[in-house]
């Protein structure tokens, strides 16, 4: 008894850390079939033993509050759900009974109350007893209506969600390959929880509701599938649902499950609830769960295979992170053969290490992962040199986690950022040179400044003969740098990376000073602020940038391979002055990008954010309720749509 009493504090601690990283770090310290195989050990001895110690994770729900916004206690305490992987056992609690089943969503759960048929207030789920208000943040949410037909209380439940297509285009725009987000879930906590909503609005949140909580007056006719056509009804979206019955519910589950690869929402599994509400709320609760709903989450499919090898990559931030490689297996319809480890820690606890017999499954049936080690080597051979500059590395252990480092401060891998930025998209638009291959070449030792891209044909032979290389790819390469080669002056500034030089900054430069570039670099800090938005902060950086001799240096380098194309610019600046935001789908432009660039020739500006600044908001949804249309209404900003732009060029 004694033993199985220390093993539960030692899983108390081991989780507890591991939930603190998660909901209030934003980082992972275990994988999520890690968490829950200790999580489900730490009930069984709950149990076994009738012993529940302070400070359980089989108790608590959710992160403790810690930031800055104001906190707020829960009229009803928010629960977690109760979990199964076994269909079979969804089967026989639903019983008789006529359920919905649901996406599980992966983001952050929030209450809304709407009094007298406007949103007053929003707070996040936080411990579960008490919460953070982010009533302004809500506000900027891209599908929250403001105001609903109904003016009764109404609160009601629901997930804020980052969806992966936009998850991505953020990403895509982080050119740090370190400062990329991890995940939707992460990237959303982050947004919610800001204290500047003008943040929050840039993420495009969405919130979708799952559970109604109150709403008096109104006859749901004791069905949970009413209230969520109600709902509906009042300009919400809900979550997902099926209507199933015990026969139905195993092809429902088969069906979100054939649906995971295509479904834009982030979700870590399925709800069932009991579509008869006076039903489900007399069964009550337990300490932590209610008894009208439980989660399911997905039996991941594992596969044996050996590890090969601990590949380690070196990063930006001189971070050397451990892939591990091992021989290739099928998971859910894909060959994998990788897995992030992600740190020395959780290396460790594997005690991984090549050969080993391992077990690898994908989370949430998308990211591959190792889910245990079957013959735990143990961990060796972790490098003593980077594997990109041969400089010392050293292991650092910050917040209990140990990771490796690169030592040398001019290690080309730290590079990596300026080089990735250089030719991404619209800078000089090298297509071809992803990062994986920048960092392949700055490792070998063909580029160490920008005009070493234009001499790749010095490296034929071994650029040819490189994993993932051939003669096909080679020459597609050099013909992309050649076709780069012919650019515009704005992409150039843009793509040497200095603080806060954007493409729109570059180009109201470009034009202040006629594109010419000598008068550009040798202009004091006065002179750059005469130019339309260049103010202190911009000019200090760009002076700071052409003070120092090499940056002087490198840009002459790059001046003897490059040839400049005039771009078109409007004599009279139609749009002058004018400053336009770009929402919603395009007709007439293949992308906001294409759009911009006519907005930006013409003398105008184009923002993310609609403020008292803003002339135009062009969204062809002119009548949109989108929060981007109320606040240009709000401000009196008048709302156009391609149509009309175009008529007024």
């Amino acid at each position: 008894m004694e033993a199985k009493i220390q093993r539960m504090k030692e899983l108390i601690k081991i989780l507890s850390e591991a939930g603190k990283a998660y909901y209030q770090e934003s980082r992972e310290i275990m994988s999520n079939y890690e968490y829950d195989r200790l999580y489900d050990e730490l009930l069984s001895l709950e149990k076994e033993t009738k012993t529940v110690l302070s400070g359980s994770p089989t108790q608590n729900v959710g992160y403790e509050v810690l930031s800055e916004l104001p906190k707020e206690a829960h009229e009803r305490p928010m629960l977690s759900l109760n979990k199964t992987k076994s269909v079979e056992e969804l089967q026989e609690w639903l019983g008789d009974k006529k359920g919905l089943l649901s996406w599980k969503m992966d983001g952050l759960t929030i209450v809304l109350t709407y009094e007298n048929g406007s949103l007053a207030k929003a707070v996040t789920r936080g411990n579960g007893e008490i919460g953070e208000v982010i009533t302004s943040n809500a506000r900027v949410f891209a599908n929250i209506p403001l105001n609903i037909n109904y003016k009764g209380l109404l609160i009601l439940r629901g997930e804020a969600v980052i969806k992966y297509s936009d998850f991505n285009r953020i990403n895509e725009e982080i050119e740090d390959v370190d400062a990329k987000y991890k995940n939707p879930r992460n990237l959303c906590s982050g947004s919610v929880r800001q204290l500047n909503s003008q943040i929050t609005a840039q993420r495009n949140v969405h919130f979708f509701a799952f559970s109604l909580v109150q709403a008096d007056g109104v006859d749901f006719k004791n069905s949970r599938e009413e209230q969520f056509l109600w709902l509906k009804s009042q300009g919400f979206d809900t979550v997902e649902w099926k209507d199933v019955t015990r026969e139905t519910l195993p092809a429902a589950v088969e069906s979100f499950a054939g649906a995971i690869g295509t479904n834009d929402i982030p979700s870590d599994g399925l709800v069932l609830l009991f579509d008869d509400i006076a039903y489900g709320q007399s069964l009550g609760r337990t300490a932590k769960f209610p008894r009208d709903s439980i989660a399911f989450k997905w039996a991941d499919e594992i596969q044996e295979t050996t590890l090969s090898y601990i590949e380690w990559s070196a990063s930006r931030t001189g971070l050397i992170n451990p892939v591990a490689v091992f021989e290739p297996v099928e998971l859910e319809g894909t060959t994998v053969s990788r897995a992030s480890v992600h740190n020395i820690s959780i290396m460790e606890a594997l005690e991984l290490g090549k050969g080993d017999r391992i077990t690898v499954y994908k989370a949430n049936m998308i990211i591959p992962q190792i889910a245990d080690n079957l013959t735990r080597s143990g961990v060796r051979d972790i490098p003593e040199v980077c594997p990109v500059c041969g400089g010392a590395t050293q292991i650092r252990q910050i917040n209990d986690v140990k990771s490796l480092y690169c030592t040398n401060p001019d290690c080309q891998a730290k590079k990596i950022k300026s080089f990735t930025l250089f030719v991404s998209r619209d800078a000089l638009n090298i297509d071809g040179l992803s990062e994986a291959t920048l960092e392949k070449f700055i490792s070998a030792g063909f580029i160490h400044e920008f005009a070493d891209i234009f001499h790749l044909d010095d490296h034929k032979e071994e650029i040819v003969n490189m994993d993932g290389f051939g003669e096909k790819s080679y020459d597609n390469l050099t013909a992309a740098v050649k076709n780069a080669s012919h650019t515009t002056l704005p992409r150039l500034i843009y793509g040497l990376g200095i603080a806060g030089i954007g493409l729109a900054n570059a180009k109201v430069l470009c034009r202040h000073f006629k594109y010419d570039l000598d008068k550009m670099r040798t202009a004091g800090k006065e002179e750059l602020m005469e130019a339309d938005g260049i103010g202190g902060v911009l000019a200090d950086a760009w002076t700071l940038f052409f003070s120092n001799e090499k940056n002087n240096v490198m840009v002459d380098h790059l001046l003897k391979e490059l040839t400049f194309e005039k771009e078109e610019e409007d004599e009279d600046g139609t749009f002058a002055g004018k400053i336009f935001v770009i929402t919603g789908s395009l007709e007439h432009f293949s992308n906001r990008k294409e759009l911009q660039a006519l907005i930006e020739s013409k003398g105008g500006k184009v923002t993310g954010s609609v403020t008292g600044k803003t002339s135009y908001l062009i969204n062809n949804d002119v009548a949109s309720s989108s929060s981007k249309n109320k606040k240009a209404r709000e401000l009196g900003i008048p709302v156009i749509s391609e149509d009309d732009f175009l008529k007024m060029l």
